[in-house]
C-alpha cells in the first residue's frame, strides 16, 4: 500500500504531510504532536495519516524471476497479423 495522497473520508490532499509526518515519528516525536504542528486538525485527517503504514517496500522484496514472468504473460498482448492466411 502506498502512503495516503488524501484523507479518506473528506478527500483533504495528505500526501504533501507524509514525508514530513513519517521523518518525525520514526526520530521519536509524538505523533499528536506532530500532526498538530502540521496543522492536520479534523479527526478524519489524522487518523488516515496515523494509521497509514506502507507495505511497498516489504512486497517488493517477494518479487522473484518467476512472479516477474507470470506477470509479464498477464500483462502482454499477443501480436497477431492481420490478414495473413496460415
Amino acid at each position: 500500500m502506498l502512503p495516503p495522497v488524501r484523507c479518506f473520508t473528506c478527500g483533504a490532499p495528505l500526501g504533501h504531510l507524509w514525508p514530513e509526518f513519517k521523518r518525525r515519528v520514526e526520530s521519536g516525536e509524538d505523533p499528536e504532536k506532530v500532526l498538530d504542528e502540521l496543522g492536520v486538525k479534523r479527526y478524519c485527517c489524522r487518523r488516515t495519516l496515523y494509521t497509514a503504514i506502507t507495505y511497498i517496500e516489504r512486497v517488493a522484496s517477494f518479487d522473484s524471476p518467476k512472479t516477474r514472468e507470470i506477470r509479464l504473460r498477464m500483462y502482454t498482448v499477443p501480436v497477431r497479423s492481420v490478414g495473413v492466411e496460415k
